[in-house]
């Protein structure tokens, strides 16, 4: 087990845990209230920043709800936050992209997050790669 050192930047914001049996990601929630109008951009805070452990990163994703419920997007898609990003003002925020009107409430749990290894160190070789096999090129998987 790991331990992470974690600042709240609001004292009712809902503390991190995981959903036991349910999955090994982890909610964050909205620190603010949010009014967006449809094709508004908006990074929401989400009231932590952390000290991940050396080798680690997060990758932050939206909960499958969060479009449903509030038609927003991430425009990232993801967002990886490295373990430099470590400062008592380094908050974590979740850009969005809003397809509708909408509010989002201080604690509504819009996204969630996971640890992960950082990618080992590649070194990268030239070559033709003509030993290869060819699998059909762009967008051919599936394709018989």
């Amino acid at each position: 087990m790991a331990d992470i050192k974690i600042k709240y930047f609001h004292d009712e914001l809902e503390r991190l845990r995981y959903i036991d049996g349910k999955s090994d990601w982890i909610d964050l929630r909205a620190a603010e209230t949010v009014e967006l109008k449809k094709g508004d951009y908006y990074a929401i805070k989400l009231g932590v920043a952390m000290k991940l452990p050396e080798g680690y990163e997060a990758h932050v994703v939206p909960r499958s709800s969060t479009f449903k419920n509030y038609g927003l997007i991430m425009v990232n898609s993801v967002g990886i936050i490295d373990n430099t990003y470590c400062g008592p003002n380094d908050q974590f925020h979740m850009p969005v992209y809003a397809t509708r009107d909408t509010v989002v409430n201080f604690n509504d749990r819009i996204c969630q997050f996971r640890i992960m290894e950082n990618q080992p160190k590649i070194n990268f070789i030239e070559d033709d790669l003509e030993g290869e096999q060819n699998r059909g090129g762009f967008g051919s998987t599936g394709v018989e």
